[in-house]
């Protein structure tokens, strides 16, 4: 399982910790930046991660920011993208189970770095439910993407 994982100034020491456990735990990860705490802009963090995973490069993403929420907004803004903000583990268990996704974003002024591994863990742990219910739905939200104004799909 190959992992990207980029942040942004806020979130770097909890990227730098979460990088150093979950590469403990046998994951390959490649880290893209931001390489410091001084002020950086999220959005240039997230581009280089969603690239590699939305072409298939990598399985997942992880992405740091203070709060998540950026990190998010411009993580789902790419194709194949399914980008979660997530604060602990139920969510991080359901967001693959039910919606597969495949980037998790994390808001370092939000939780800790402890809960950060967890979360990490099961977010990466838990498969894809595959259930049709999920799937259909899953469809649904790749179709919003290729049309203008998400009413007319209807």
């Amino acid at each position: 399982m190959k992992i990207a994982i980029g942040s942004d100034h806020a979130g770097y020491d909890m990227k730098q910790y979460l990088l150093n456990e979950l590469v403990q735990q046998g994951y390959e990860l490649k880290d893209y930046g931001t390489h410091s705490t001084e002020s950086c802009d999220y959005p240039d963090m997230a581009v280089p991660v969603c690239r590699v995973v939305s072409e298939g490069e990598y399985d997942y993403g992880i992405l740091i920011c203070g709060t998540g929420v950026g990190m998010s907004l411009a993580a789902n803004r790419f194709p194949k993208i399914r980008a979660a903000n997530v604060a602990e583990p139920v969510t991080a268990q359901l967001t693959r189970e039910h919606n597969d996704a495949n980037v998790l974003c994390l808001g370092s002024r939000v939780i800790g770095p402890l809960l950060a591994v967890e979360i990490a863990r099961t977010f990466l742990a838990t498969p894809f439910s595959n259930e049709q219910r999920h799937k259909r739905r899953i469809e649904k939200i790749e179709a919003l993407s290729h049309c203008p104004d998400p009413a007319l799909n209807r």
